[in-house]
């Protein structure tokens, strides 16, 4: 498998990717994106690292594989499976929301029902295998794009003022297809080696030219990346910034300039049935949905860890009012990390043998994302207090001689020297107040949409039959005659 040397290497492929106006000129060095890379390149040494424990035989290939890219076909195995992605969750904390795990997981998704990509015309399965296959035999890193520019939403590709808005085919060759267009939110785009494309939002008949689902290279011609303001950039201190100059992973609007995409990287052609169904007629959805709450429960108790330092620190983790803080989080956290080990015990295993985490307990845990999130960093605000703000503007501070002195006398508490102190509270304000903070605080409210799409998913999975026989159960238990 590919080590993190192999993977900065691979992003010397002349992509085109836009910061600041300028088209960057070495992604793996560039300031906005330097930090990322870093860290990435840090997760794949650490799967190669046999102490880890992270690879596998994979039986698709005969070849030693990255567990978090694996095919679960029993309760045991989705417990390897979650050991492995939580090694890498914990590595980042939590903070890198699309690592190469989450995309990936969606892919053995697809791999495993891989027929269902066979259209009566076209056999597009192959291509699925092979690509998983890649996947697995390279170690690879993937984003996607599957949501279109927020034009007009009210309507859909079709209904647009202009053509191809959101990307969609212009051209069908023998060879393959000449897509136009754009995508938003490629979280991760510019850093990763391909691209998945399709759509998630739901399309009707008539928008066949952008019901499409293909992978591409990350520097295929044609194909740019413009990535949001930056959050590393200007800030030359880690001890300063510890979160903002390693964890952002950035998001990117991706442009489709007549890009040619061969066959054999094509797994949904003009279908709008299949672009519907492709999430869920296979593990993929429960599968990369999954990876995220074991990503989440690692975020979690990372912030909740955070709490309880600064509790400890600023001397009032015996109050108790601080105490029922401290608790109300530890209770949120357990909540998460409590529904994502039962999904993975009350598993179910398909007809195409995989092993599919329950979906009442994990879509449950799902559609509370986006509250149970905000009430969290809101405790940890709260048990901060003014202490983020009064931290000096810089590290350089705590060593320059007309000012280290005061430092260390005023920014202190019991037992913790100001460097510890300063260095504690700055990484709170980093995940509370920052551009960065502020970024995860959207991203987690928005994980999976709008907050009733999450919602959606609940109620679909959670199994309401068995509640409602209950109750019907009750109702039939008695009538106008039963005496008390």
């Amino acid at each position: 498998m590919r080590t993190g040397s192999d993977y900065r290497t691979a992003l010397n492929d002349g992509r085109c990717v836009y910061v600041d106006g300028e088209r960057v000129k070495g992604v793996a060095d560039h300031p906005a994106l330097r930090g990322i890379v870093r860290t990435i390149a840090g997760l794949f040494d650490a799967a190669n690292d046999p102490a880890e424990k992270m690879t596998y035989v994979a039986p698709e290939t005969g070849e030693p594989a990255n567990k978090v890219f694996m095919v679960p076909r029993s309760a045991e195995d989705l417990a390897t499976r979650r050991a492995a992605i939580r090694r890498w969750a914990q590595r980042t904390h939590g903070l890198v929301g699309r690592s190469p795990d989450h995309v990936g997981s969606f892919l053995a998704g697809f791999a495993a029902n891989s027929g269902f990509f066979d259209a009566p015309n076209r056999s597009f399965g192959a291509n699925v295998q092979a690509f998983y296959r890649k996947l697995l035999k390279e170690n690879l890193y993937l984003s996607y794009v599957i949501i279109p520019p927020q034009t007009d939403r009210s309507k859909t590709a079709q209904g647009q003022e202009e053509a191809f808005m959101q990307v969609g085919v212009v051209k069908e060759r023998d060879d393959g297809i000449v897509v136009r267009g754009a995508q938003m939110l490629g979280t991760g785009a510019a850093v990763s080696d391909w691209v998945f494309v399709s759509c998630i939002v739901p399309m009707k008949p008539g928008d066949e030219p952008y019901a499409n689902t293909f992978v591409i290279p990350a520097g295929a011609k044609g194909l740019k990346l413009y990535a949001r303001p930056p959050y590393a950039t200007h800030k030359p201190r880690v001890y300063d910034y510890p979160l903002s100059t390693r964890y952002d992973e950035s998001d990117a609007l991706a442009v489709f300039d007549d890009v040619f995409v061969p066959w054999e990287q094509v797994f949904v052609y003009r279908d709008v049935e299949r672009v519907r169904g492709q999430f869920f007629a296979t593990a993929a959805h429960v599968l990369g949905n999954n990876q995220a709450q074991i990503r989440f429960t690692a975020k979690l108790q990372f912030l909740i860890g955070l709490a309880r330092k600064i509790a400890a620190t600023n001397q009032v983790d015996a109050f108790p009012g601080v105490v029922e803080k401290l608790g109300e989080l530890a209770s949120l956290a357990a909540i998460v990390e409590g529904m994502e080990l039962a999904s993975e015990a009350a598993c179910t295993i398909d007809k195409q043998g995989v092993a599919r985490p329950n979906g009442r307990f994990l879509y449950g845990a799902m559609g509370l994302q986006s509250e149970l999130y905000p009430r969290a960093l809101q405790t940890l605000r709260d048990l901060c207090g003014g202490g983020c703000l009064q931290v000096p503007s810089s590290a350089a501070e705590l060593t320059h001689p007309e000012t280290a002195a005061d430092l260390q006398r005023y920014v202190r508490s019991p037992g913790v020297s100001a460097e510890e102190r300063i260095k504690l509270f700055k990484l709170a304000w980093d995940l509370v107040g920052t551009e960065f903070g502020g970024r995860h605080l959207q991203y987690e409210m928005f994980y999976a949409g709008a907050p009733f799409v999450a919602k959606n998913y609940a109620y679909r999975n959670y199994g309401y039959e068995e509640a409602v026989a209950q109750v019907d159960a009750c109702l039939a238990s008695y009538d106008l005659n039963t005496p008390t």
